[in-house]
C-alpha cells in the first residue's frame, strides 16, 4: 500500500502477513474495535446499507446546494452588475515582442506595465459563444460587425483561431484587440449582447416568445441562491473542463489524459482482481460504490469546513488519487475473508473471545469475517493512517494552486473510506457470501434429490457442504483454493499495476519539469517563436495564449514589426457567454417545491432529524436522482424477494442442540442421555461389556405388554424404554425395518438420537430372534461399533436395517504428482502390501515428473428393453430412433428431467421383437444411474404418447444393455462413465534404483502376462495385473459403489522401451465415479473426497470434480500396475507378501500335510515349496 511502501505486498517482507502471536496493546484495541464494527455490519447488513445510503443521499443534496458547481440562475431584468475586471484578469498571460526580443514572442511577468514610452500595451479579448454551432439548439452567435462597441474605445476585430475541440463543444469565438486602458469600457459594453432577430425587442416586454440575449457569465449575479437542475450543472462543469483542455498546454493535456487512462485501467484491474476471486461484477461495483460514498462524505465535510473545492480541481486531482491509493485494501480484506472461509484451521484454537473456533468445527461467514479482520484489520488501518498523515502534511504545506485544498479533501475521503470498508462494504460482502452459500446449498440439494436421495437426507448433506473445500498442501496453507464464489483465489495484480502507474507519473512530471524551458511552437507550425518560461508546476495548468488566439497574435506581431513598435499584449482567458431568457419580476414567482410554504418550518421543527429528512426529500426533486432512487427501490424489491425465496428454500425441521424429553404427566418418561454429536469423520467406539450403551434407561417401573402395545398404537413409542421396545420388536409388534419411523419424535429426542436407538434395538432384535440365536446371539455385545456415527445420512439413502457400521483400514499413497498437482491417494483395504506397493509406484512416477492423464469420454449409460407385438413394429421403432427426428425428440424429453443430465447419443439393437436402446448421457458430478433412469422413463413415455408407438411395452428400464455391474464387451468397446488414459515415462535408472528391475524385463512380462495371458483366458477388459485392487480400494475410501468395480476395472496396460526408458500407460474406458450422492454423502468418505479436492458438485463447471476423480483413479492404477509388474519381474512378490501378510514364515508345523501323502511325497512337496519361495515364483492368486 502507498502508506507502508510503494512496493506491492507480495514484494514486502510481510507478505502473507498474519496477526502476531503477541500483539501490542494498540494492536489489540484496534482489532477489537474493528471486529465489533464488522460484526455489527454483518449482523445487520440491510440496516447498515440503508443507513449509509441515506447519509450519502443527504450528502449528495448538500453537495448540490454547495459551491462545488456555481449556480447560474435565470436572469431578471435587473440581475446584471458591472463586470469585475480583476477577476477576468486572473490567469491572464502577458506576451512581449520587439527589437529587444529579436521580434520573437517572450513571456512577461503578469501585471508589468511597459517602461518605454514607445511600447504599446494592448489587451486581447476572446468571446466564446457555446453551442452556437449546434443543429440541436436554436442559437446563433453574433457577428463581429453586429456588436455595438462604445464610442470611446478603439477595439478592433481580429482573425478567429480554431481549436481541435470546437467541433465537440460546438463553440464559436470572436477576438478583439484594444488599448489596455480601454479594456474596462469594452467589457462593460459587451457584458450583454442581443441574439440576432430579438435584438430590437424591449427586455421588459413579455410575449409567448421571450427575447434572448448572450450574457457574460462573469456578469451574472451571485446573490440568487435558487438552484439549477442537475443537468444544467453537469453541462456547465463539462463545458468548463473542455475550456480547460482547449486552453491548456499540450504536455499538461497529455499528462491529464494518461491520468484518466490510468484511472480507468485501475477500475479494470479492480474488476479483474475481483473476478479472479470469483465475483464477476457485484464486489467490484460495491468497492466503487464504497469509494463514491466516501468521496461524497469527504466533499461535504470539506465544503462545510470552508475549504473551497472546484470542479476543475476535482477533475485534475481525482485520477491521481485513484491511481496512487487504488483499491488494494478492499481486495486484501476480501481475499482474507475468502481464505478464512476456505481454511477453518486458520481460526482454530486461537482465543478470541466468544468467537473461538474449535478445530474442525464448521466454518461460518461470521467466523471467517472475524478471522480476516483479526489477521488483516490492523494492517489496513495502519496503512490508512500513514496515507492520511502524508495527505495532512500536504494540506499543511505552503504550496498554493489547489494542492493544499485537494490534500485536505483526500485525507477526509480516505478517513471515510476506512470507516465504510469495515461497515458498508463488509455488509455487502457478507450478503454476497450468504447468497452464494444459499445457491450452493440449493444446487447441491437438488442434485442429490435428482440422484435419488430423499429430501431430508439431501437437506442434511447440503447443510454441511455449503462451503467449497480448498486444495490442501503439505503445510496446510491455501494455494489456488476454490473461492466461495466459484473460482480461484489468486493474488491481485493491483499492487504491481499501482507501482507502475506511480512510477510512470513521477517520470512524466520529471520530464514535464525538465522540458518546460525548451518548449516552443516551432514543431507545431511555422509561426513566430512561442513562449518560453518556467512556471510553477504545482500551480493550475497555465493557459496557452497561442491556443486561445494564435491568429490574433500573428496579426499583432506582423503589425508591430511593420510599424517597428515594441508591443506588450495581455491575453485574457476566453470569456464565455450564456444564452438567457428574460422574464418579468412577477413571472419569477413560480410555485415552490413541496418543501416550501407557510408550514414547512413548523413541520421540520417537530420532526426528529428534520434537516436530514429535508435533504432527503429535496433530493427526490432532482430529475436524475429520482430515477436512480426508483431503480434502487426496484433492485431492493428484487433482492428482498430473492433472499426471501432463498430463506424459504433452506427451511429445515426445527432442531435444537439441547433437546429435552417432553413432560407427559400421565406417563413416566425415561431420562435419556443423548449420545455425543458424531465426530466429523465418524469416530468408532466399541461398546462396553458391562453396558451395551448409555441409552439403557431405568426399568424399575416396567410397563405391562398391553400398556406398551397401547402406547405403540398411540404413536408414543419414543417414550418407551429400550427393553420394552426390544420386547415389542421380538414379539413382532414392531417390524425390524420400521424401527426408525416408529421411534422418530422430535419433541422427545433429536432425530440422530432416535436413529441411534433404532440401531441399538435392531441389534438386540437380531441377537434375540429364536430362529437365528444360535449364530447371532453375540451381535448385541459384539465389537461391531454403532455409536458416534451420523445415521441421518444413512437412513433413506445408503443402507436399510442398519445394525452398525464396518470400519476399514484406510491408507494413503503419495504424495503423487498427477497432471502437475500433488495428491495423497486414499485407499481402504484389508490386503497387505497393496498401499505400500502403490506408494512405491507413485515414488517411481514422481521421479519421472508425474503422471499425465487424458479424458477421452464422459457418458453414463442406461439400456432399457422394450417389446412390440411384431418384428415390423420393432423395426419401425428402431428406424425412428436412429433418425434425426427421433434423436431430437428423445433428447428433448430426456433433458427436461434434470439440470445436469444431457443425452449425448442413443445406440439401438434388435433381437426378435425386443428392442434395446442404450442411452448415453452426461450426469454432472453424480455417478447418475438414478438420474438417467428418470430421464429414460420420461423419454420412453414421450415415444409412446407422441411418436405413435402406443403398442410399445416397456419390459425393463434396465435391459442389461447398459451394462451395469457385470462384465460386458460393450463397456470395453464403447465405454461407460469416464474414459481415461494415463501415462508415465520412467527413466531407465529409476527403474533400476526404485523398482529393482530392468526396462526390457518389464516390457516382456507385461506382454506375456497382461496381454497374451489374458487373451489366452478369453478376458474382456482384463489386460492388466491388478487394476481392480486399486479401483476397489479407492472406491471404498471415497464412497463409490463397490459393485461397479467390475466394469470400472476394465483396463489394458501397455509398456514399451522408449530409448532406454520405460513408457507405461493404462487405458480405462469405463470408470464409473461421482462426487455427489450415494456413499459420498457419508462423512468419512466425504472427508476423503476433501483430501483429493473433489467433494460435492463443482461450483462453476458441472462434472469437473467427477472427471478429476476419474483421472486420479486411472493414475493410481498406473502406479499400482507399475509396482506389481516390477515385483513380479524381480521375483519379490512372494517375499513381500510373506513379510507383510503373515506374522511367521510358513513351516511344516504351520502348513500341515495330508495324511494320505507318503513321507517321500511330503518331502518332495516341502522341497517344492522352498524352491518356489527362493525363485520368487510369480504364482499368485491374481
Amino acid at each position: 500500500m502507498l502508506g507502508a511502501s510503494f512496493l506491492p505486498a507480495r514484494f514486502r517482507s510481510d507478505h502473507g502477513h498474519v496477526a502476531p502471536s503477541n500483539p501490542g496493546a494498540i494492536h489489540r484495541y484496534i482489532t477489537s474495535v474493528l471486529q465489533s464494527v464488522a460484526r455489527s455490519a454483518f449482523t445487520h447488513p440491510i440496516h447498515t446499507i440503508v443507513f449509509v445510503a441515506l447519509l450519502a443521499s443527504t450528502s449528495y443534496v448538500g453537495v448540490l446546494e454547495g459551491s462545488l458547481v456555481e449556480p447560474s440562475p435565470t436572469l431578471s431584468a435587473d440581475s446584471l452588475h458591472s463586470v469585475n475586471v480583476t477577476t477576468l484578469l486572473d490567469g491572464a498571460r502577458q506576451l512581449e515582442v520587439g527589437r529587444d526580443t529579436n521580434w520573437k514572442w517572450t513571456t512577461a511577468q503578469a501585471g508589468v506595465t511597459p517602461q518605454a514610452t514607445h511600447t504599446k500595451h494592448l489587451a486581447l479579448v476572446t468571446l466564446v459563444f457555446p453551442n452556437s454551432l449546434s443543429n440541436i439548439y436554436p442559437r446563433t452567435a453574433p457577428l463581429a460587425n453586429e456588436i455595438r462597441l462604445p464610442k470611446n474605445t478603439s477595439a478592433h476585430s481580429l482573425p478567429r483561431t480554431s481549436n481541435a475541440l470546437h467541433p465537440i463543444s460546438q463553440d464559436s469565438t470572436l477576438s478583439y484587440s484594444m488599448p489596455y486602458d480601454h479594456m474596462r469600457d469594452f467589457l462593460g459594453a459587451v457584458q450583454e449582447i442581443p441574439n440576432g432577430p430579438t435584438a430590437n425587442r424591449q427586455y421588459n416586454e413579455w410575449s409567448p416568445n421571450h427575447p434572448r440575449a448572450w450574457v457574460m457569465k462573469a456578469a451574472k449575479s451571485d446573490n440568487d441562491d435558487s438552484p439549477r437542475p442537475l443537468t444544467n450543472r453537469v453541462t456547465g462543469a463539462w463545458s468548463g473542463l473542455l475550456d480547460l483542455i482547449k486552453n491548456a498546454e499540450t504536455l499538461d493535456i497529455v499528462i491529464m489524459f494518461l491520468g484518466y487512462l490510468s484511472m480507468h485501467l485501475t477500475f479494470v484491474s479492480l474488476f479483474l482482481s475481483m473476478r479472479r476471486m470469483g465475483s464477476n461484477v457485484w464486489l467490484a461495483t460495491s468497492v466503487l460504490l464504497n469509494s463514491v460514498f466516501a468521496f461524497l462524505f469527504g466533499l461535504i465535510v470539506t465544503t462545510k469546513l470552508g475549504v473551497p473545492i472546484s470542479f476543475v480541481l476535482l477533475s485534475e486531482g481525482l485520477p491521481f488519487l485513484v491511481v496512487t491509493i487504488g483499491f488494494e485494501k478492499p481486495i486484501l480484506l476480501t481475499k482474507a475473508v475468502l481464505t478464512a472461509s476456505l481454511n477453518p484451521e486458520a481460526g482454530a484454537n486461537k482465543p478470541s473471545g466468544k468467537y473461538t473456533q474449535a478445530e474442525g468445527s464448521p466454518r461460518t461467514i461470521e467466523s471467517a469475517l472475524h478471522v480476516a479482520v483479526r489477521e488483516q484489520g490492523f494492517a489496513i488501518v495502519r496503512d490508512y493512517c500513514i496515507e492520511i498523515a502524508i495527505l495532512i502534511a500536504g494540506a499543511a504545506s505552503g504550496v498554493q494552486g489547489g494542492l493544499r485544498q485537494f490534500c485536505f479533501l483526500a485525507a477526509w475521503i480516505l478517513a471515510f473510506d476506512c470507516v465504510l470498508l469495515f461497515t458498508f462494504y463488509t455488509a455487502i460482502l457478507s450478503m454476497k457470501l450468504e447468497i452464494n452459500r444459499i445457491k450452493r446449498h440449493v444446487t447441491l440439494r437438488r442434485a442429490l434429490e435428482e440422484d435419488g436421495l430423499s429430501r431430508r437426507v439431501a437437506e442434511n448433506v447440503a447443510s454441511r457442504n455449503d462451503w467449497p473445500k480448498h486444495d490442501s498442501l503439505d503445510d496446510g496453507q491455501v494455494q489456488e483454493g476454490t473461492s466461495p464464489f466459484g473460482n480461484k483465489v489468486r493474488d491481485s495484480s493491483v499492487p504491481k499495476f499501482k507501482v507502475l502507474m506511480v512510477t510512470g507519473f513521477i517520470l512524466l512530471n520529471a520530464i514535464n519539469l525538465c522540458t518546460i524551458p525548451f518548449r516552443t511552437a516551432n514543431g507545431v507550425r511555422a509561426a513566430p517563436p512561442t513562449v518560453s518560461g518556467l512556471p510553477n508546476v504545482l500551480m493550475p495548468h497555465p493557459m496557452d495564449p497561442f491556443k486561445v488566439a494564435q491568429n490574433g497574435l500573428d496579426y499583432i506581431h506582423n503589425s508591430a514589426k511593420d510599424q517597428n513598435t515594441a508591443t506588450l499584449v495581455t491575453v485574457l482567458h476566453p470569456i464565455k457567454y450564456d444564452l438567457e431568457l428574460y422574464y418579468g419580476d412577477d413571472e419569477l414567482d413560480e410555485p415552490g417545491s413541496i418543501l416550501e410554504g407557510e408550514y414547512a418550518d413548523q413541520i421540520f421543527r417537530v420532526v426528529v432529524g428534520g434537516r436530514v429528512l429535508e435533504g432527503i426529500l429535496k433530493s427526490l426533486e432532482d430529475p436524475v436522482l429520482s430515477k436512480w432512487i426508483i431503480v434502487a427501490l426496484t433492485m431492493s424489491l428484487i433482492l428482498n424477494g430473492y433472499l426471501f425465496n432463498a430463506a424459504r428454500w433452506t427451511i429445515k425441521e426445527p432442531r435444537s442442540e439441547d433437546e429435552h424429553v417432553a413432560e407427559v404427566p400421565t406417563i413416566p418418561e425415561p431420562q435419556h442421555i443423548e449420545p455425543e454429536e458424531p465426530q466429523p469423520n465418524g469416530h468408532a467406539v466399541a461398546p462396553k461389556s458391562d453396558a451395551v450403551d448409555h441409552l439403557v434407561t431405568d426399568v424399575t417401573a416396567r410397563r405391562t405388554p398391553l400398556e406398551c402395545e397401547q402406547m405403540l398404537s398411540e404413536r408414543k413409542a419414543a417414550f418407551l424404554h429400550d427393553a420394552e421396545l426390544t420386547d415389542l420388536a421380538v414379539r413382532g409388534k414392531i417390524p425390524g425395518y420400521a424401527l426408525e419411523k416408529t421411534l422418530e419424535n422430535t419433541k422427545v429426542m433429536s432425530r440422530l438420537t432416535s436413529l441411534t436407538r433404532a440401531v441399538k434395538i435392531r441389534r438386540a432384535l437380531v441377537s434375540r430372534t429364536p430362529a437365528t440365536s444360535g449364530t447371532t446371539s453375540q451381535l448385541e455385545r459384539s465389537k461391531v461399533p454403532y455409536l458416534d456415527y451420523n445415521y441421518e445420512n444413512v437412513h433413506g439413502a445408503c443402507c436399510e436395517n442398519v445394525i452398525g457400521y464396518m470400519p476399514l483400514p484406510l491408507g494413503a499413497a503419495g504424495p503423487y504428482i498427477i497432471d502437475g498437482q500433488h495428491y495423497y491417494i486414499p485407499m481402504a483395504t484389508t490386503e497387505g502390501v497393496l498401499v505400500a506397493s502403490t506408494n512405491r509406484g507413485c515414488k517411481a512416477i514422481n521421479a519421472a515428473g508425474g503422471a499425465l492423464t487424458v479424458l477421452t469420454g464422459d457418458g453414463m449409460t442406461r439400456g432399457p428393453c422394450v417389446g412390440f407385438g411384431t418384428l415390423a413394429r420393432a423395426g419401425a421403432a428402431k428406424v425412428w430412433l436412429d433418425s434425426a427426428e427421433g434423436q431430437k425428440m428423445m433428447k428433448s424429453k430426456f433433458d427436461s428431467t434434470s439440470r445436469f443430465a444431457r443425452l449425448q447419443s442413443m445406440k439401438t439393437a434388435l433381437a426378435g421383437t425386443y428392442l434395446y436402446i442404450r442411452f448415453k448421457t452426461t450426469t454432472g458430478d453424480a455417478m447418475g444411474m438414478n438420474m438417467i433412469s428418470k430421464g429414460v422413463e420420461c423419454a420412453l413415455r414421450g415415444m409412446m404418447e407422441e411418436a405413435g408407438f402406443e403398442d410399445m411395452a416397456i419390459i425393463s428400464v434396465s435391459g442389461n444393455y447398459c451394462t451395469d455391474k457385470k462384465p460386458a464387451a460393450i463397456n470395453w468397446v464403447d465405454g461407460r462413465g469416464k474414459s481415461v488414459v494415463a501415462e508415465a515415462i520412467i527413466p531407465g535408472h529409476v527403474v533400476q534404483k526404485v523398482l529393482k528391475s530392468e526396462v526390457n524385463a518389464l516390457v516382456e512380462l507385461n506382454t506375456s502376462k497382461n496381454l497374451i495371458g489374458s487373451a489366452m483366458a478369453g478376458s474382456i477388459g482384463g489386460f492388466n495385473a491388478h487394476a481392480a485392487n486399486i479401483v476397489t480400494a479407492i472406491f471404498l475410501a471415497t464412497g463409490q459403489d463397490p459393485a461397479q468395480n467390475v466394469e470400472s476395472s476394465n483396463c489394458i496396460t501397455v509398456m514399451r522401451n522408449l530409448d532406454g526408458n520405460l513408457q507405461i500407460s493404462v487405458s480405462m474406458p469405463s470408470i464409473e465415479v461421482g462426487t455427489v450422492g450415494g456413499g459420498t454423502i457419508l462423512e468419512p468418505q466425504s472427508a476423503m473426497l476433501d483430501l483429493l479436492g473433489v467433494r460435492g458438485p463443482h461450483p462453476t463447471e458441472p462434472g469437473a470434480n467427477a472427471r478429476k476423480l476419474a483421472r486420479i483413479v486411472a493414475a493410481s492404477v498406473l502406479a499400482g500396475e507399475l509396482s506389481l509388474c516390477s515385483a513380479l519381474a524381480a521375483g519379490h512378490l512372494v517375499s513381500a507378501h510373506m513379510k507383510h501378510n503373515r506374522s511367521v514364515v510358513p513351516t511344516r508345523s504351520t502348513t500341515p500335510v495330508s495324511g494320505n501323502l507318503s513321507a517321500a511325497g511330503a518331502e518332495r512337496l516341502k522341497a517344492a515349496q522352498l524352491s518356489v519361495a527362493k525363485a520368487g515364483s510369480t504364482s499368485h492368486r491374481l
